[in-house]
């Protein structure tokens, strides 16, 4: 069995991306300890993806699958977009985020939003052989609800749901989310490819 590493640092993407690829015929195996951070962001979201894979798969020495998420919130022109991880500064927790972009709807009607995932896969020579993309239109609710998944899932509702993220199992999710589009359409080139 062919041996994949996840270029994340980010423990609840890294337990999503393995469940999500439950079913692949390969070992998915996190970064090394040690693995030093991947270099500055490039400002878009593929453009960090790419750069992740590369990185990691040139300091591990194996293929490394790596994605780079946004979350683009129309009444802000697409804000918090790829410095979503980041909205409310380099410690933010999760809540901390959540509570910005809350306050900075507040009073909006128009919450509609989408989260965009790319993943990226790159070889140990730093060949990036593989991108997909994936995306979730939803909207932004007015308060926080449930106790799943992570970031911003208890804020974001999918088009056409009830529930938000946080509400529904994590099977409903994988099968929705903008991360499981990237890597269903990813699957079979990374089958192909390793």
């Amino acid at each position: 069995m062919k041996t994949l590493i996840l270029g994340t640092k980010n423990r609840d993407k890294l337990r999503e991306i393995r469940e999500i690829l439950l079913d692949v015929p390969l070992r998915l195996e996190p970064l090394p300890e040690g693995t030093p951070t991947s270099p500055e962001e490039t400002g878009t979201i593929e453009g960090n993806a790419v750069q992740k894979a590369v990185n990691y798969a040139e300091h591990v020495g194996t293929w490394c699958l790596a994605d780079d998420t946004g979350l683009e919130v129309d009444a802000l022109d697409g804000a918090p977009g790829v410095d979503a991880a980041l909205y409310a500064g380099p410690d933010a927790t999760y809540a901390d985020n959540r509570d910005k972009l809350l306050a900075a709807l507040e009073g909006q009607a128009v919450r509609t939003a989408r989260f965009r995932c790319v993943m990226a896969l790159a070889n140990p020579a730093g060949e990036v052989l593989a991108t997909a993309e994936g995306t979730l239109e939803g909207e932004i609710t007015t308060s926080a609800a449930g106790e799943g998944g992570f970031g911003y899932d208890p804020i974001f509702r999918p088009l056409g749901e009830t529930k938000t993220l946080a509400e529904i199992s994590a099977d409903d999710k994988n099968r929705l989310s903008h991360r499981g589009a990237a890597l269903r359409a990813l699957e079979p080139r990374l089958l192909e490819l390793l």
